[in-house]
């Protein structure tokens, strides 16, 4: 008799629990929601986080409670997602860092296209070159004459090796063939002091993390690297206007969750944050922080990811990037 009772019995239990998990999901959110924020408050990143967790706290009833877990380039924060239970009440918020930091090292720390769930991407924005204290210049070929004069004296900073600025900052010394030193801060608030010293001579900021202090006047930035001008910035060049068209780098950022988030709260996730990203009190929000809206599925978000991993390996293959 225990022969036919025991796999009856399994099943049962087995119809048990995908019960509850379909009722978890269909009551889902029934708690505050955590967004990981791999960097600091003053990263577009959080900039990013604070205005659609707002909205959707709105909308779900729910709080969305902004969880800054920077360190390793953005690893700790990736990596805490990936080991979260995927239930829907764990993101991220992350940009290039999460790919570009795992293609550093070895072994690697986890896998940014398998450990993760896509959910979409959020928004782009350009890159934009911000001078320190002391540095005069007027065009990029000043910059780079500047440079050419004096080999390995000049300083750029990143927000550490293998984000999204250095990788930024390190392309634009390829291009224009430059000796300068790559000095990496752990805090957005230790690399703004060093370009107002003129510890540092130059920066490449996305946009959002420093539009404010551009604004105020207490940064100089000397081009933004798009083809077009930043509508939060509309006065600043680009950097063909600039002179030097050959530069152009753009961050962009995402939502991701725990690999093994349930299908119908990745389709959940992505009509909402979707439908938050189309309204235009929320698209002027993001156009002020100088970035643009960019919604999408979470297929298109997965194969831009895709691309980009091998885009990045050869540029990091190519410069000779490694992790320090």
């Amino acid at each position: 008799m225990k022969s036919w009772r025991t796999p009856v019995a399994l099943l049962a239990v087995v119809v048990a629990s995908a019960l509850d998990v379909a009722s978890a999901q269909d009551k889902w959110p029934s708690k505050p929601i955590r967004m990981v924020v791999p960097f600091p408050p003053t990263a577009a990143s959080d900039a990013l986080s604070r205005i659609t967790g707002e909205r959707l706290a709105q909308m779900y009833g729910q709080q969305f409670v902004i969880d800054n877990r920077p360190g390793a380039g953005g690893l700790i924060g990736s990596d805490l997602v990936r080991t979260a239970a995927p239930d829907g009440y764990t993101l991220a918020m992350v940009g290039q860092p999460h790919l570009s930091n795992v293609l550093l090292r070895e072994p690697k720390p986890y896998d940014p296209l398998r450990d993760f769930a896509a959910i979409s991407l959020v928004a782009s924005t350009p890159n934009v070159i911000v001078l320190g204290k002391g540095v005069e210049v007027k065009t990029i070929p000043d910059l780079i004459a500047l440079a050419k004069a004096k080999p390995g004296a000049l300083n750029y900073g990143s927000a550490g090796v293998g984000s999204s600025s250095h990788l930024a900052g390190a392309l634009f010394t390829s291009k224009a063939k430059i000796d300068v030193v790559h000095v990496p801060f752990r805090a957005g608030g230790d690399s703004r002091s060093a370009l107002l010293s003129g510890a540092i001579q130059f920066y490449v900021y996305p946009l959002p993390a420093i539009v404010g202090m551009i604004k105020a006047g207490q940064m100089r930035a000397l081009a933004v690297a798009s083809s077009r001008r930043a509508e939060a910035l509309p006065d600043l060049q680009t950097s063909a206007e600039a002179g030097f068209p050959q530069y152009i780098s753009e961050s962009w950022f995402g939502v991701i969750a725990p690999r093994a988030l349930p299908k119908q709260l990745i389709t959940r996730l992505n009509a909402d944050l979707v439908s938050v990203l189309k309204e235009p009190a929320i698209q002027e929000k993001i156009v002020r922080q100088g970035a643009e809206a960019r919604p999408s599925t979470p297929e298109q978000f997965a194969k831009m990811q895709r691309d980009e991993y091998v885009e990045l390996g050869a540029l990091i293959k190519e410069i000779g990037m490694k992790a320090q």
